[in-house]
């Protein structure tokens, strides 16, 4: 059994698409267990993404600093959550952080600190500057963390979706001007110009 737990968490942690990979910007989601948090902000950010016509341009994925949720889909009550506002977790399925997504990964945001430090405890040091918070990102909170609402009520989900919400819009925008400011893929700038020219 741990052999097969082993096989489908490398699986799921290397599995992706060729457009995925040629994206400008491709950031992950990390909470504990990918059950909840992570997963749900994966769906609130690509649904940003799809609607501001950046499908080709930015990926994201979502992933746990601890990997026992291998292979499982998300929470039911996040999905139904999630669902209630038009956000679609039905095909995702949980996979720890690997190595590989260090590198792979320009930004790693976290869910609260103690995910982040679990994450700087791994990270190699060159690659520390993609960790962040998803709080830092958010307009209209003070909080750092996002609770983890798995051993709540249906309103934690609620609570930890406003957040989700508040925080992935403005970090959208973050990668938008960070992240896509410069030449597209294939663009020569010309300095003579001050243009990209094909």
């Amino acid at each position: 059994m741990p052999m097969i737990t082993a096989f489908l968490q490398r699986w799921l942690g290397r599995r992706w698409g060729r457009k995925d990979a040629q994206a400008r910007c491709k950031v992950l989601f990390v909470c504990m267990a990918n059950l909840c948090r992570s997963p749900t902000a994966e769906a609130v950010f690509r649904h940003h993404i799809e609607r501001a016509g950046l499908a080709h341009e930015i990926a994201c994925a979502s992933a746990g600093t601890h990997e026992f949720n291998a292979g499982s889909a998300p929470d039911g009550r996040a999905r139904a959550a999630a669902s209630k506002r038009g956000y679609d977790m039905s095909r995702f399925r949980g996979r720890g952080v690997i190595d590989e997504d260090f590198t792979r990964f320009d930004l790693i945001v976290a869910m609260d600190r103690q995910n982040l430090e679990a994450l700087r405890s791994r990270c190699p040091p060159e690659q520390a500057g993609r960790l962040r918070l998803l709080m830092e990102f958010a307009q209209q909170r003070d909080a750092l963390d996002i609770p983890d609402p798995y051993y709540g009520n249906a309103q934690g989900f609620e609570v930890v979706l406003d957040m989700i919400e508040d925080a992935c819009a403005a970090l959208l925008q973050h990668v938008r001007s960070t992240h896509l400011a410069g030449p597209q893929a294939g663009e020569v700038l010309d300095p003579t110009i001050g243009t990209s020219a094909r």
